[in-house]
């Protein structure tokens, strides 16, 4: 079956421009990437979806072809995003599935606004600093997000070594350090190969104190109400089901042994069959499931 085209178009929402991939036409799809990646990530999850979903794939705020903007960061703020470019395309509500980043802002997506949220799949991400990712942080946090804390000091050193550092995380988001194709690999490193990109990356780390806060008080209040799906590679692993378990009215867990850290790149046929069931299923199938 040939491949339906991915039509990218900038779309104004929440106070910036995003730059969306779209694909399809059914019910809505919305896919959230992470670091470093790009709406791009999702090349080989899209076209399969696209015959019978409409598929929405962001560059979330200030990375890929997105505004570089100033602010907005915290992940209530990006959710809030979501929420502005669903209403740009006349969406009331989409199935949401989000990887590393883009994790936490579909996690509030779908506590604070569950009318906008059908079901959520939420990837290779710990989710704040909720109960259950003890063993993920046994050995503290990954370097990397203190050094991408500290307001102005990564940009500045990485700054023309950008294709270096972007190639480590892609080799070490892989399973035995193959990397991806060379075309999204170049797309990701143009993505991120100016001083403001990688300001605007590195805001994401920035704002997880606040982001883990915020999580906390929303979930003495909320629960995810919709199915919900958590899904492990090999980095962390069932990390995230565990911190969703006691927060969900209906949790689906799933681990990919084989894969890194990259899933949809790395292991995009094993996670497109725990995707197309999971989404496509009516609620009663899936709450049984």
């Amino acid at each position: 079956m040939a491949s339906l085209p991915i039509v990218e178009k900038r779309v104004r929402a929440n106070g910036t421009h995003l730059n969306v991939a779209t694909a399809g036409a059914g019910t809505p799809v919305l896919l959230m990437h992470g670091f470093p990646h790009t709406w791009r990530v999702w090349s080989e999850i899209i076209p399969v979806l696209a015959r019978t979903h409409r598929v929405i794939a962001p560059d979330l705020r200030g990375l890929g072809g997105s505004d570089r903007a100033e602010s907005g960061y915290q992940a209530h703020q990006l959710a809030e995003d979501m929420a502005s470019l669903l209403d740009a395309l006349d969406e009331t509500a989409a199935a949401v599935v989000a990887i590393d980043a883009g994790a936490a802002p579909a996690f509030l997506l779908g506590l604070e606004h569950p009318d906008r949220v059908s079901r959520l799949v939420l990837m290779e991400s710990a989710i704040g600093l909720l109960p259950g990712a003890e063993e993920f942080f046994r050995g503290g946090p990954p370097w990397w997000f203190g050094f991408h804390a500290v307001p102005g000091l990564a940009e500045r050193v990485l700054t023309g070594h950008e294709t270096e550092y972007i190639d480590f995380f892609l080799r070490n988001g892989t399973a035995a350090g193959k990397g991806i194709d060379t075309p999204i690999r170049d797309a990701f490193v143009n993505a991120y190969s100016s001083t403001d990109s990688l300001r605007c990356a590195f805001e994401y780390y920035r704002a997880m104190p606040a982001n883990a806060a915020r999580i906390k008080d929303a979930t003495s209040r909320l629960r995810l109400t919709m199915p919900t799906m958590a899904v492990g590679g090999a980095v962390v692993g069932d990390a995230t089901a565990r911190q969703l378990q006691p927060l969900t009215d209906d949790l689906q867990s799933h681990t990919i042994a084989s894969s890194g850290h990259i899933v949809p790149l790395d292991a995009p046929d094993e996670l497109l069959s725990l995707l197309q069931p999971f989404i496509d299923a009516p609620s009663s199938a899936v709450s049984e499931a």
